[in-house]
């Protein structure tokens, strides 16, 4: 297309029928072009008319068609919102769901029932990605002391920087699983994770936006997905305390499958499974008593 003098308007609907044609989010361009013009959405509606220089259009342009062949918009601006902060992704990490935000909503209002107000509480995350669940968690909630692990030094980088731009104070551990704490025999009163729980045959169905650039090691876990929450039965008793607080994310349909793993694990816990927005199974709770 020619791309001299383009208004915004026009390079708009020229992304909107590009993204369609290749089955994407028509919606994707918009965001992309307020990015690369630093607008507010307010601000891109407004200059609607305004014109375009080159060298805009041509980040654009460029942006629109690697989202086209599948790179997912986040990792091309290189952030993502969650709980109302913004986070800083790259293909090292999971895109933090609106559906986590879900985990640390509900992981809050339980957090009164088990816990004394005031109580020093010490929470991990494991698996932490882009820090998303252990930063937003220490900043709602100041008081705990927050460590957040990965088995992927490339991973925590991102978490780091995420903390650090966020002033959140979270300890970072390079590890897998809960060994970080077995090792230095250390305890917990909240454990919170967001592991890989998709099955391996799923991918087959899956989009290329995710399966070709968002990290396989926080995606799939195994025939049945539940691979991880197995390996957690087998390692939560030894660093849980009680009272205590255990929070899973889990895949549509696991969460009895879950839950069950868990009341065998923990006879006397109580637990729950809370369903999205969606009416969709996605957390299973153990408060320890």
């Amino acid at each position: 297309m020619n791309d001299s003098a383009l208004k915004v308007f026009e390079a708009l609907k020229w992304a909107s029928s590009f993204l369609k044609e290749n089955d994407r989010d028509s919606n994707a361009g918009e965001i992309l072009l307020q990015h690369f013009l630093k607008q507010t959405r307010s601000q891109l509606l407004a200059n609607m008319h305004e014109e375009l220089s080159k060298a805009d259009f041509g980040q654009f342009k460029a942006a629109v068609e690697l989202h086209a062949h599948g790179t997912p918009v986040q990792y091309i601006i290189g952030s993502e919102e969650f709980y109302g902060r913004t986070f800083f992704v790259n293909e090292e990490v999971l895109i933090p769901r609106p559906e986590t935000e879900e985990l640390i909503y509900y992981t809050l209002r339980k957090l009164p029932t088990i816990f004394k107000e005031g109580q020093a509480l010490s929470l991990a995350d494991i698996g932490t990605g882009s820090g998303a669940i252990a930063i937003t968690m220490k900043l709602e909630e100041t008081n705990l002391l927050v460590t957040a692990t990965d088995i992927a030094e490339p991973s925590i980088e991102v978490a780091r920087k995420n903390a650090e731009s966020l002033g959140a104070d979270v300890r970072f551990m390079q590890g897998d699983m809960l060994l970080p704490f077995i090792k230095l025999s250390q305890k917990v009163d909240i454990l919170l994770s967001n592991p890989p729980y998709i099955p391996n045959d799923d991918q087959k169905s899956m989009s290329v936006v995710v399966t070709d650039h968002e990290p396989h090691r926080a995606l799939f876990a195994g025939i049945d997905g539940l691979d991880f929450y197995r390996r957690f039965m087998e390692q939560l008793p030894l660093i849980m305390k009680v009272p205590g607080l255990i929070g899973f994310e889990v895949g549509t349909g696991q969460g009895q499958a879950v839950a069950d793993l868990l009341k065998r694990t923990f006879p006397g816990a109580e637990v729950s499974i809370e369903n999205d927005i969606n009416e969709k199974d996605r957390m299973v709770f153990a408060v320890l008593k």
